[in-house]
């Protein structure tokens, strides 16, 4: 792996045959165990030191953000519940670090039976098969809206940091039912801790509807991660978010 410094690279600087690269480690385990790949390329056992640094500063980033975005918490809380029935906070089975699964917690941003209508509009799916995005999505609330083009929703996530099942910077966490759509090389993303903030977030976002650029892009970030680089794309993400680009 290497370990030059590296900035966020462009789409058009993304390697075009990150497939081949990956594909060239897998042994005859992989093939019963997807999530060796991942495993295998671990940054906290590669870089274990920088690693420790990242998870700190997850800590004290998380802790601070938290008591300091408080009372947006509470507005956002009140509005939700306002608007319409159900729970506040929609927690979600989601897949992280070698494959284990957690508990994700964002704002509800949908109807109460959004789940139920997942299956339905999957053919209206603007992003491939390995992730579902839809622009205009209908379950969608008023309130849902306008948080998700600002990325509030993903506000509690920050307790998913604090909990250590994700970083600040890192590849969303698919569900379990995207798995099945996976090839061999998508499980290379699994090889660091899942991310509110990260490559794809900054490069475009909902403008890049094919599933291989996301994780190409989440194999650049693993293959040359270190801190400065989660810094770079920490400070990409504040105009990206107060600008509300790229959202769906």
């Amino acid at each position: 792996m290497s370990t030059e410094t590296a900035y966020i690279p462009s789409q058009s600087t993304l390697d075009s045959s990150v497939a081949l690269n990956v594909e060239a480690t897998l042994s005859n385990r992989a093939l019963s165990d997807p999530f060796f790949i991942a495993a295998t390329y671990d940054i906290s056992q590669i870089k274990p030191y920088q690693w420790m640094a990242k998870r700190c500063f997850d800590l004290l980033a998380s802790s601070l953000g938290v008591v300091a975005i408080l009372p947006l918490l509470l507005i956002v809380a009140a509005a939700i519940r306002l608007e319409s029935p159900g729970p506040v906070i929609y927690k979600q089975t989601r897949v992280g670090l070698n494959g284990k699964t957690f508990h994700m917690y964002k704002f509800r941003s949908m109807r109460q039976d959004a789940d139920k209508m997942l299956a339905e509009l999957m053919e209206k799916n603007e992003i491939g098969q390995g992730m579902f995005k839809l622009f205009n999505d209908p379950r969608v609330t008023r309130i849902g809206k306008v948080i998700r083009k600002y990325s509030i929703d993903e506000l509690p996530q920050l307790l998913n940091v604090l909990r250590g099942d994700m970083s600040l910077v890192g590849p969303r966490p698919p569900i379990q039912a995207e798995l099945q759509h996976y090839q061999h090389w998508h499980y290379f993303r699994f090889a660091t801790l899942p991310g509110l903030t990260g490559l794809w977030q900054v490069s475009g976002r909902s403008k890049i509807k094919e599933f291989d650029q996301v994780v190409k892009m989440d194999y650049q970030y693993i293959n040359h991660w270190n801190l400065w680089l989660d810094f770079k794309l920490i400070l990409k993400t504040f105009p990206v978010i107060l600008g509300g680009r790229d959202t769906a």
